[in-house]
């Protein structure tokens, strides 16, 4: 590949584009449709990436980011779609097993 066509890396939008742009852009695309692999991940995503309170608010439980963090909501939305109602993920999260298997769906 010649230094021409070489991929560069693009910049961050600027301030002026908004930010709520900018947190799109950092949000972990779904997948097409969601498999029970997906769910599982998810699972662990919301448990792992669970609400810890600190004192300079509340925080992810693993990275210490501002919570919800980017792993939790992804979970969060990947659970929405296979037919999880709010409850459902709340029980899942205080369940605290990430390996914790889904509730029928539509129950």
């Amino acid at each position: 590949m010649s230094s021409s066509t070489a991929h560069r890396a693009r910049t961050a939008a600027p301030s002026s584009a908004g930010e709520a742009s900018a947190e799109v852009l950092r949000e972990i695309p779904l997948p097409p449709y969601v498999t029970g692999e997906d769910a599982q991940f998810a699972v662990r995503a919301v448990v792992v990436h669970a609400p810890r309170r600190w004192s300079g608010g509340t925080v992810c439980r693993n990275d210490a980011s501002p919570h919800p963090c980017r792993l939790h909501r992804w979970g969060a939305r990947v659970l929405a779609l296979r037919g999880l109602e709010d409850a459902d993920i709340a029980a899942l999260i205080e369940r605290g097993d990430p390996a914790a298997p889904l509730p029928p769906r539509g129950a």
